[in-house]
């Protein structure tokens, strides 16, 4: 019992992570409170920054939300932020929380409709070239009106829809066949293995190329980020003004952001250039055929409210109604009830997805309150500052997206934001220069932070999504698939910000 118990305790520890794993995080909360003994809280806090990045590259290996908790809550417990600080930070976001209970239950809701429509698209697009630039365009257009987040529920949506239909004929079963596990391929038949592989390739770079279009439209409008709202209330401008002031800067980033998607497809680099198997698209036509032939009255009653509903998200969203999330939550009520969804089990399935999400970005929110309480970033806003009026727009745009690719651009636009505004309202600068820095900040925050996948929200929830895992969509395969988007946007928007504000 003595010999036994500890071992016990150990493999149960991070359940099935690999043992260097574990040694790891161990590790990390055995150090950590000598850190902070002996180099200070500013030395731990970037300590603690770097270990949780870690365990978000780790994420195929251990959902991110256990090692980086753990590495939360020993930050509160050694002080290095408050309960109350992080309490703040979620009540800040507490629009972002709401969105991703609620808008990502919404959409799983409308997935028959969604799988309906781009079932449609896959099949009658041959070019994979075309098809990559639809992916990246809409996923540009509907983020600007939408949200970057809203947009990446649905391309995991239908990208799971996609993988489960031919994973089960992969399998050997039949498409009439109701039950099955996609998520192992134990039962996938050897000669089926190479087609699923040139699948999930061909997945991955359609998936990465939507993702990035989110952020290449999203920097456009105040919808498009959470942190975008935030901008425009400090700078006092509208959904118009402020559409017309990034223009300068986000209308070059989106020309030359979909002709590297272009250009992407066609050199077939890092990833990208896989195309559908045609045995893969021939199942995926047998079952849009299946399904259009079993299709009832009912069926279609039912795909006709998630159109209607589909149509109401989008003005909802696009004239601001209410808060995202509570969109959300109407989209939801509307749904279950006209389809007549009203068993709670039924329910609950469509929260399934977001929720180990939230709960996470939680713990990414007391990350971000030891950067708060910590100072972290001080000595870069204060640098970039004192630099020389001239180059201080393309300083803040590199400062920004440098810490927005290894913190949070919510975050970080926040701090810096209101750091400009204050040397406004002291009269250190003109509205002229405020302008300017404000373009900076919110394109520098949106931009370069595609460079990693905890860099935009869209991006982490990709990543730790159920699709990721499908389709072996790691950390540093994401980053390694965002460089090229990476160099392009940021050195674009660079330019912009210097010569044509």
């Amino acid at each position: 019992m003595t010999t036994t118990l500890p071992r016990a305790l150990r493999d149960n520890f991070l359940g099935d992570a690999p043992d260097w794993y574990k040694a790891s995080i161990i590790a990390f909360l055995v150090l950590n409170p000598l850190i902070l003994v002996t180099a200070g809280p500013v030395v731990a806090g970037w300590a603690l920054i770097a270990e949780f990045i870690f365990t978000l590259a780790m994420a195929l290996k251990c959902y991110p939300l256990q090692p980086g908790g753990l590495l939360a809550i020993e930050a509160i417990v050694l002080g290095m932020a408050s309960p109350d600080a992080v309490y703040m930070e979620v009540s800040a976001n507490l629009q972002v929380i709401l969105l991703l209970m609620f808008m990502v239950a919404g959409i799983y809701f409308m997935r028959d409709m969604l799988l309906f429509v781009f079932t449609k698209i896959l099949l009658s697009v041959k070019s994979k070239t075309v098809l990559s630039f639809m992916f990246c365009f809409s996923g540009a257009f509907l983020s600007a009106f939408l949200d970057a987040l809203t947009v990446t529920a649905v391309l995991i949506t239908i990208s799971v829809g996609f993988y489960s239909v031919y994973h089960k004929v992969a399998s050997g079963k039949q498409l009439t066949d109701s039950v099955h596990d996609y998520t192992s391929d134990s039962s996938v038949l050897p000669e089926n293995q190479v087609y699923l592989e040139d699948f999930r390739a061909f997945l991955r770079s359609l998936i990465m190329h939507g993702a990035v279009g989110t952020a290449l439209g999203g920097v456009c409008t105040t919808v498009g980020e959470p942190q975008n709202l935030l901008i425009a209330e400090r700078a006092g401008w509208d959904f118009i003004e402020f559409f017309v002031r990034m223009s300068p800067v986000t209308m070059p980033v989106l020309v030359c952001g979909l002709a590297c998607c272009i250009l992407l497809e066609k050199v077939k680099i890092l990833g990208y250039g896989a195309q559908l198997p045609q045995q893969v698209r021939e199942v995926l036509q047998a079952s849009s055929d299946h399904e259009s032939g079993k299709r009832t009255q009912h069926d279609n009653a039912t795909l006709l409210v998630q159109f209607v509903v589909a149509i109401i998200l989008v003005l909802g969203l696009a004239f601001h109604w209410a808060a995202v999330g509570l969109i959300g939550l109407m989209v939801i009520i509307l749904l279950t009830a006209a389809n007549g969804v009203i068993d709670e089990h039924r329910i609950g399935h469509a929260f399934e997805e977001a929720l180990p999400f939230t709960a996470l970005l939680v713990v990414f929110f007391a990350v971000v309150a030891v950067i708060h309480e910590q100072h972290l970033f001080s000595p870069v806003i204060g640098w970039v500052l004192a630099e020389d009026l001239a180059v201080q727009p393309g300083m803040f745009f590199l400062a920004n997206g440098l810490l927005s690719a290894i913190s949070d651009n919510v975050f970080v636009a926040t701090v810096y934001i209101n750091e400009v505004k204050t040397v406004f309202d002291a009269g250190e600068i003109t509205r002229d220069h405020f302008d300017k820095l404000v373009v900076a900040i919110n394109t520098g925050t949106n931009l370069p932070s595609v460079a990693t996948p905890n860099g935009q929200a869209a991006f982490l929830f990709l990543l730790t999504s159920a699709l990721a895992p499908l389709i072996r969509l790691s950390y540093m395969r994401m980053v390694l698939m965002a460089l090229p988007y990476t160099i392009v946007l940021t050195s674009v928007g660079l330019y912009c910000v210097l010569y044509r504000l």
